[in-house]
This record gives structure tokens, sequence and C-alpha cells, in this order.
């Protein structure tokens, strides 16, 4: 795994990450994205990426490597994505240190 300062992306979501991407046939890229809304003010939004976009910033762990652009990494810096299994289901998780404020989904946060 090659650290980075500014995200991580822990072992159990690269895991999964590349489980999705071999059943769908694609590269092992997990992106990253913060959008206004939610019912905190911000949502993360996770989607394979098709490609390394030039303004991304890139964490990798095992073959599977996440990727997020500049503008998102403001808002998510210093957080590390996981994958979590419980009993209300399965789900990306960010453990992002900027959030003041997050919802019960665990899908918004505010900073």
């Amino acid at each position: 795994m090659s650290a980075n300062p500014d995200i991580q992306l822990l072992p159990n979501a690269a895991r999964r990450v590349s489980e999705i991407a071999q059943k769908l046939g694609k590269s092992a890229l997990l992106r990253l994205s913060v959008e206004g809304g939610g019912c905190s003010g911000f949502q993360y939004r996770f989607g394979l990426a098709d490609s390394i976009e030039a303004d991304d910033v890139v964490a990798e762990s095992g073959d599977a490597k996440l990727v997020v652009d500049s503008v998102s990494l403001d808002l998510v810096r210093g957080s590390a994505v996981d994958f979590v299994e419980s009993l209300g289901g399965k789900s990306f998780q960010v453990t992002n240190p900027q959030a003041q404020a997050g919802c019960g989904c665990g899908s918004s946060f505010s900073v």
C-alpha cells in the first residue's frame, strides 16, 4: 500500500473495489467525489472511474486505486475510505476529520 497523506484507501475497501471491477470487467479505480446536497450540506459519491484525470490525487492499496479530484479533495483531505458490512447493510464509508456534523446514514456531512 502506498501512503498518501491526503487520502487513504483501506484494505477492506480496496478488496471490494477489486471484486466489483473484476465482475464488471473494469479497472479497479474507485472515484470519490463530493457534491452539494444531502441532509448535512455535502454528500459523498462513489463510482468506478475509467481513467485518472490530471488534477486527481491517487491513493493505492493492493491492486486498487482511489482517485479524488482537487476540488473534492479540499473537503476530504486527511480522510480514509473503508468498506463496512453491518446489520444496516454494506457500504463504502469515509472517515473525514474535517466533517463537523454528519447525518445518520453517514453519506452526508458539513464542514
